[in-house]
């Protein structure tokens, strides 16, 4: 009899924290879940890892999920007494809903310990919790409408691109194989699947923002005219080291939200004033991609500096902190690290090339897009025309002219088509080379080493020019994308 009661107060126990409600208690498994179902079973939680995971969609578990057996029925204690749960047990909570999505609180703390890791191994002092919790959500959150926007207008990586992508990396790091490069990863407790996908979405956000963005950026001659006779009066020799922090104010805001945001920069400030390191302020305040990396710009030539920076810099001395100004983007705090003179290159080497592009899209795989350019290869092997085949084939605005590039300089184009091109010889054709366009097929027509030219200052300043405007205008989308969102934060009841 005492058997039998034991065996009904266990099943009972079971089957009552078998059916707790999901709202706002629902689990996660180290990614994202559409809210589907107002009440679901729940597996147990995963350990959180080195890495920081992007946010992406996936179900939730089945509410019939079988539960394993957790007590011997057979042999029980009868020494001791049985605790039977007598109401909900909190599993997991929700932190914040992104238009059908959630993010958990599981995550956030999941990300929150990748972060203090990250800063640790860095040494940099953490900064106050409560505040890095909810510049991580601000994060997750920009980073789950990007994913989402991809998917509604059709941006896929999919395995064979991230693979490619991925021995990329491994080489760029010195290892000879992308397995030599995952053994090093685990050897230092980093989950590789979660890298991987980590870099997934880094490729999401370099297409979104070309296709969103930087295609459509326009740089007149007026512009590159008055950016030449700013820096004439410039040395064009200096060099500056720096760190900043960006507080962004949001597009179409009121005074009120201006002058909390411009509060909050004050915040900041004066917490740099009081001794605290710029890389720990900068963690807890930046809403700008490298915060987490002290705002560290790195070095900068004169050229490649926002003029708004460049007055402020004029002012400074190394280790000087700037007050707080406001550019289109928000306000901003710089700190020169250090300052050095750099003799200008003259002499510049510039690369003839030629390409066909097949680009990728939801109707085009990866597999298509690389089997189509190799046919081409074959053709032109066998005898055809490069310029016939660009002009019929290819997909970039160089077609009409049998996809000449003209003269390359350092700098002109993404790494991965330079990279392949400084590799061959001249008169030689590539394989197929994979960038965020596409797949490219290239051929190098001829090399020289040039003096810099106006011609070439002009085309440097229309190169910094679209750097500056680039990252306001993704600023301005990424604004866009969350006005047109909704989310609800949950974050304040949870802490």
């Amino acid at each position: 009899m005492l058997h039998i009661k034991l065996m009904l107060a266990i099943l009972l126990s079971l089957a009552c924290t078998a059916n707790i409600s999901a709202a706002g208690l629902q689990k996660v498994s180290g990614t994202t879940k559409k809210i589907k179902t107002q009440s679901q079973t729940k597996p147990s939680a995963a350990p959180a890892t080195d890495v920081l995971a992007p946010v992406t969609a996936k179900k939730l578990p089945s509410q019939n999920q079988t539960l394993p057996p957790v007590v011997d029925l057979q042999t029980p204690d009868t020494t001791k007494p049985i605790t039977v749960p007598t109401g909900p047990v909190l599993i997991d909570q929700i932190v914040a809903v992104v238009n059908n999505d959630a993010i958990t609180r599981y995550e956030l703390e999941d990300r929150l310990g990748i972060v203090e890791r990250q800063l640790k191994k860095q040494g940099t002092a953490l900064p106050d919790i409560d505040m890095l919790k909810k510049q991580l959500l601000e994060r997750m959150i920009t980073e789950m409408l990007q994913v989402q926007f991809a998917k509604e207008t059709g941006i896929r990586i999919d395995d064979i691109q991230l693979d490619k992508t991925m021995q990329r990396i491994a080489k760029e790091n010195k290892f000879p194989s992308l397995a030599e490069f995952r053994a090093q990863l685990e050897k230092e407790n980093v989950d590789f699947k979660k890298f991987r996908e980590e870099i997934r979405g880094e490729i999401i956000y370099a297409r979104l923002r070309e296709r969103e963005v930087d295609s459509k950026l326009v740089i007149s001659d007026g512009e590159v005219d008055n950016y030449l006779n700013n820096q004439a009066k410039l040395d064009k020799g200096e060099e500056f080291h720096l760190a900043h922090i960006l507080i962004v104010v949001p597009e179409q805001a009121s005074a009120d939200k201006i002058q909390s945001t411009r509060q909050r920069a004050d915040q900041a400030l004066a917490q740099l004033r009081g001794g605290a390191e710029f890389a720990q302020v900068a963690a807890g305040f930046s809403d700008a991609k490298d915060a987490l990396e002290g705002g560290n710009l790195g070095w900068r030539s004169a050229d490649r500096t926002p003029a708004i920076f460049l007055g402020v810099l004029k002012k400074m001395a190394p280790g000087e902190i700037s007050p707080v100004f406001r550019s289109p983007n928000g306000f901003h705090i710089l700190k020169l690290l250090e300052k050095r003179n750099k003799e200008n290159s003259v002499v510049i080497t510039q690369t003839e090339a030629r390409h066909i592009l097949i680009k990728t899209s939801e109707l085009v795989s990866e597999n298509e897009a690389k089997s189509r350019l190799l046919i081409i290869k074959q053709r032109i092997e066998k005898g055809a025309d490069f310029t016939k085949q660009a002009k019929l084939y290819s997909e970039d605005g160089s077609a009409a002219k049998g996809g000449d590039l003209g003269w390359i300089s350092p700098g002109d184009t993404v790494p991965e088509f330079e990279a392949a091109m400084n590799q061959l010889e001249i008169g030689q054709m590539s394989g197929a080379v994979q960038s965020t366009f596409g797949w490219h097929l290239i051929q190098v027509l001829d090399r020289r080493n040039t003096d810099v030219s106006v011609k070439e200052k002009k085309k440097q300043a229309q190169m910094a020019i679209r750097a500056e405007k680039s990252d306001a205008a993704y600023q301005d989308w990424l604004r866009q994308l969350r006005d047109g969102a909704t989310i609800e934060y949950r974050l304040e009841q949870t802490l």
